[in-house]
């Protein structure tokens, strides 16, 4: 039989077993980038360039004057709740498992009129803040919640499909011996995690700041050298069926740029762990993250990234290990795809320099310890899966999107000055 007449390959019986029950997920390319919007946590819509009409849902042209330039603008996210329904069967096996679900319409105060999911605590015909997120799919959502914090509103379970909230759940911590670390430890902990893995190489130098943390609340020092080729995999045979979120801290750093190197040898290094110890990471804990996402709304559910914003445009001042971070965060857009409807969500956080040793050398303002690991948990808490953290990424991610060339060009003219 010939290529051309061959019948494409059947699932195996386990491999549709394991398909995930997921929430419509078709987009058009428009409605991709309101998923964009959603994932930074920004409330977007479409504004008409030339009559200045909102759009929602996301069209191709204006529905008023048929202008096809719709650029995507942040909007007041105020609204009014018109009318709702609750959802207590559905074609939708996904929904089937998770009825009653409250759905609505809402008069945005933007000017459209939107469907939405309904927070529990919001009241009929009341004010409502909305809310862009991604869902189970990976696609962007809109949810009413409550104008007003109300008690307990965290616990909604409509909310809950669309959070990573550490609370009662078990986090795995890569590299517990940084200062970063063991905040984000900290913060975790206060946050309500149930158990915390904090890694550390058992032939490394010694671990300041560890002796405070053995006294937090369900942490345990486990080992894990992510230089080290089998340390993932032997972590992962011990705790990767237990592990629902995962925050890669472990990272190298030596500043220098190409030639101000006499050999590869340091490069090769932060390759080693920056990205290799990435690729290793995936390997080992990916698949049954990836299994357990299926589980519902307490099974696995995030994996947080931290990389530098000069991921994104290469700075002199640390050369080639904003290199390797770049390759590490290519590898983490893979990871996002291979993720992609598992219901575990892929975090990344693009850092502006940090208050530490290896950027001292670098000018304020600079991300300290605590800002960092406070981000971190927020993001978690309300499902933003991209961040940029701190004034300096913040000006380059927006820099970056308007012309990369450009940025590139600029930061190389600076280093020189």
């Amino acid at each position: 039989m010939t290529q051309a007449h061959r019948s494409p390959p059947q699932k195996k019986p386990q491999e549709a077993a394991l398909a995930p029950e997921l929430p419509p997920f078709t987009r058009s390319r428009k409605g991709i980038a309101f998923t964009t919007a959603a994932a930074e946590g920004r409330f977007s819509l479409q504004k008409c360039a030339a009559c200045g009409q909102v759009c929602y849902p996301p069209r191709e042209a204006c529905p008023k004057c048929w202008c096809p330039d719709l650029p995507w603008t942040n909007m007041p996210a105020g609204g009014k709740l018109l009318t709702e329904s609750t959802l207590r069967t559905s074609f939708n096996a996904y929904f089937q498992k998770r009825t009653p679900w409250r759905i609505g319409t809402i008069q945005l105060d933007a000017g459209p009129v939107a469907l939405a999911h309904i927070h529990g605590d919001v009241a009929a015909r009341a004010r409502v803040r909305m809310i862009a997120r991604t869902d189970k799919s990976g696609q962007g959502v809109l949810m009413a919640l409550p104008e007003q914090e109300t008690p307990n509103m965290a616990d909604d379970q409509q909310l809950q499909t669309l959070t990573c909230d550490p609370a009662s759940r078990r986090v795995l911590i890569t590299d517990g011996c940084t200062e970063t670390s063991q905040a984000i430890a900290r913060a975790v902990a206060a946050a309500g995690a149930a158990a915390i893995f904090a890694g550390i190489a058992e032939n490394s130098q010694p671990c300041p700041g560890r002796e405070a943390l053995e006294g937090l609340p369900g942490l345990v020092f486990v080992p894990l050298d992510l230089g080290n080729p089998q340390s993932a995999a032997e972590l992962a045979a011990r705790i990767g069926d237990q592990v629902d979120i995962l925050i890669n801290t472990a990272a190298l750093v030596r500043p220098a740029a190409g030639m101000g190197r006499e050999n590869v040898a340091s490069a090769r290094d932060e390759m080693e762990i920056n990205y290799f110890g990435l690729l290793r990471l995936i390997q080992a804990f990916g698949p049954a993250m990836r299994l357990r996402g299926r589980e519902g709304e307490k099974g696995a559910c995030a994996w947080v990234n931290l990389f530098s914003v000069y991921a994104l445009s290469n700075s002199r001042v640390h050369g080639t290990a904003a290199a390797s971070q770049a390759a590490a965060h290519s590898l983490s857009q893979c990871l996002r795809a291979e993720m992609a409807g598992s219901g575990v969500k892929v975090v990344n956080v693009l850092l502006g320099p940090l208050d530490d040793a290896w950027h001292r050398q670098l000018p304020p303002p600079k991300v300290t310890p605590g800002q960092l690991a406070g981000a971190v948990v927020t993001a978690l808490q309300e499902g933003i899966e991209d961040l940029a953290l701190g004034p300096v990424a913040e000006d380059l991610v927006r820099r970056f999107r308007q012309d990369p060339m450009a940025l590139h060009r600029e930061l190389a003219q600076i280093q020189q000055s």
